[in-house]
């Protein structure tokens, strides 16, 4: 049992290896919120990106190198994840991400924008469409959760996270297998994942008071109820998946294309659940396609 014991990571040490230039924080609701902010600032409409569960910012990474020579692209670590940490107030609702994206775009002073969002961020993306449509003007949904009320399965790091009472030992158990395992779980093919990914998961999970987050998120999770408002959605969409998720199958994706109306979906065959960040160049390339359309 000893051996399974593994402390959180002092927090300066994390930022000096995952917060380079030009990560920076700023102060909102009651964090210090990691994100860079990057490319022209003239742009009338950056890209604002938003990751999924237990991960961070630097999913985008790939994308934001070909997007950010002509133009702006805000990335950031949502609360619970990455360098921001968890809430304060302990509320990982999804209508509190809402305005946290929403908070987040006023104090960058950004009035309208392209919003994507992989996952959860996909879900988080799609609500701030119905919430603020008049602040998007267009929307990418990257293996987007939130159609059906729960996934067809679940990495093993978020199924001991879902487990009822698992918060008291996720926050001081950690194998690093388990984050090995559900990293090999998001990519359609497990051979693009590198050390250097395998090691900023298990980091990044290590950030005082992230452990804890993850299995308080579980606990709030509520998908599907808003699906029945998705046809409210009339900026222009576009849907990416990964034919190999094994989180949310193409059923989800052909869901949202029917549901949202004008939507264009682009399958790849052998990508999984994270498709933006196993195959940033040819995923992006059809990013910039529908952006000059």
């Amino acid at each position: 049992m000893f051996g399974l014991l593994q402390a959180d990571l002092p927090l300066d040490q994390l930022r000096s290896r995952w917060a380079p230039a030009p990560s920076q924080f700023i102060a909102l609701m009651g964090m210090q919120v990691h994100l860079r902010d990057e490319g022209p600032r003239e742009d009338p409409s950056p890209i604002v990106l938003i990751h999924g569960t237990a991960a961070s910012l630097h999913t985008w990474e790939g994308w934001v190198d070909a997007l950010k020579p002509t133009r702006r692209v805000v990335t950031m670590d949502l609360p619970g994840f990455g360098l921001t940490g968890p809430n304060p107030e302990d509320d990982y609702h999804l209508d509190t991400y809402v305005r946290f994206v929403l908070a987040l775009l006023d104090r960058l002073g950004i009035q309208r924008c392209v919003l994507g969002g992989n996952s959860l961020g996909g879900e988080i993306a799609w609500h701030v469409g119905l919430a603020a449509p008049q602040r998007i003007e267009r929307l990418i949904l990257v293996d987007a959760a939130g159609y059906k009320k729960w996934p067809k399965g679940m990495p093993l790091g978020f199924l001991l996270a879902a487990l009822p009472g698992s918060r008291p030992i996720i926050e001081r158990v950690l194998p690093r297998f388990i984050v090995d395992s559900s990293t090999r779980f998001v990519y359609g093919e497990p051979s693009r994942i590198t050390a250097a990914i395998n090691d900023r998961y298990y980091q990044l999970a290590l950030r005082p008071g992230n452990r804890g987050a993850l299995a308080r998120r579980f606990r709030q999770v509520n998908m599907g109820e808003d699906t029945h408002r998705l046809g409210e959605l009339r900026m222009p969409t576009l849907i990416v998946w990964g034919a190999r998720d094994r989180i949310f199958g193409l059923g989800d994706a052909r869901g949202f294309q029917k549901a949202i109306p004008g939507s264009r979906l682009q399958v790849y065959d052998d990508l999984g659940h994270v498709p933006q960040e196993e195959d940033a160049a040819r995923t992006v390339r059809d990013v910039q396609a529908f952006l000059a359309a």
